[in-house]
């Protein structure tokens, strides 16, 4: 049978129990059709790109389908249906990755790894304080020098209309 990958994006005003009652009830279709769902990842609550049916925000749900293509057919039917479902695409694919997917890979490097306010510097940017690196003498700016100068020549002239 053919391997399928399909992602779908729930409505942000259902609770996770809702969003589990879909995963469910497409299982049920797929396994009716004679196929299986290999697996399932829930992707948690994201925001959307832009807006869609005035929704900021979606359930991301992806699930792993080893169905004959009528069985997914009959899911898409029923996600177009179903007025929880805002988008989904259904890909079709030569295997399933093993492990997480790239979306929970990344999740979970973001979290386990360094983060910016972790470095020394306490994640200030290098341009804007924190440790900057040592300018040479002669790179000072030309604006800086210019008012200096013009500055200095003013004092000069009142001082001299003065003494």
């Amino acid at each position: 049978m053919p391997f399928y990958e399909s992602v779908f994006i729930a409505r942000q005003d259902i609770s996770q129990a809702q969003v589990d009652g879909l995963v469910e009830r497409f299982s049920g279709i797929i396994s009716e059709g004679g196929g299986q769902i290999a697996g399932n990842e829930y992707w948690g609550l994201r925001n959307l790109a832009f807006r869609i049916r005035k929704n900021r925000k979606g359930h991301y749900v992806m699930l792993n389908i080893e169905a004959p293509a009528e069985a997914v057919a009959e899911m898409e039917r029923n996600m177009r249906i179903d007025e929880d479902v805002m988008r989904y695409m259904t890909l079709k694919v030569d295997g399933f990755e093993e492990g997480p997917s790239a979306i929970m890979r990344g999740r979970d490097d973001r979290r386990g790894g360094r983060r910016d306010r972790d470095r020394p510097g306490g994640g200030r940017d290098r341009d804007r304080g924190g440790e900057r690196a040592a300018r040479p003498d002669n790179a000072t700016d030309a604006k800086t020098d210019a008012k200096t100068d013009a500055k200095t020549d003013t004092d000069t002239k009142k001082d001299g209309d003065t003494a």
